[in-house]
């Protein structure tokens, strides 16, 4: 064989490994993108349970408790806030990723305040209605934290991916940004003070 035929042939393997490495990198790149979406699409699943199950709570309370009609509307205003913004895929920014969790955190503090007004009807209390509900409602806020933690692992796998060389290169070149994590609520780190 001649010299100038090993040498292409060297050559061409080598492209061949590059061009290898860059679609299977790619490949990958998308695999965790696409995992990252999923598991965000399951902590909106998670939202919406919430959402679907509020107005039959309110509804169960509002036969019961003639209450101030604040705590109510307060409810029913912090879900049509939460359930009206929505995150795209392709915007999992943290800044995104912020402002759906302080929809979803008004949310929280309005059935919050909601439980604690609830606790002045002992009637309310023993219905099996409210008791479901209350049951099915702590079991979806479960389910979201399962779920937020899910996403976030996923966008650690995805994040220390994209920044690790070499594949930092290829994930700008193709567009692969960094995304946002779900992250402790404002005042989270103090447990909560229980007088009896």
């Amino acid at each position: 064989m001649k010299k100038s035929t090993i040498t292409l042939l060297i050559v061409v393997g080598v492209i061949a490994l590059l061009v290898s490495w860059v679609v299977g990198a790619y490949n990958g790149l998308v695999t965790l993108d696409e995992e990252t979406n999923g598991k965000w699409a399951k902590v909106e699943s998670a939202y919406q349970r919430r959402g679907d199950l509020i107005p039959n709570l309110v509804n169960t309370v509002k036969g019961y408790a003639e209450f101030e009609k604040e705590t109510l509307i307060g409810v029913i205003e912090a879900r049509s806030q939460a359930t009206g913004i929505n995150v795209s895929t392709d915007n999992l920014t943290p800044e995104a990723i912020a402002n759906f969790q302080a929809a979803q955190g008004k949310l929280s503090g309005a059935l919050s305040r909601l439980m604690v007004t609830v606790e002045r009807y002992p009637d309310l209390k023993a219905n099996q209605n409210f008791l479901a509900l209350q049951s099915q409602l702590e079991g979806t806020e479960n389910r979201i934290k399962i779920e937020r933690d899910r996403f976030n692992e996923s966008v650690k796998n995805f994040n220390g991916t994209i920044r690790k060389f070499p594949k930092t290169l290829l994930a700008s070149s193709f567009g692969f940004e960094k995304k946002g994590y779900f992250e402790a609520d404002q005042g989270t780190e103090q447990a909560p003070e229980v007088n009896f």
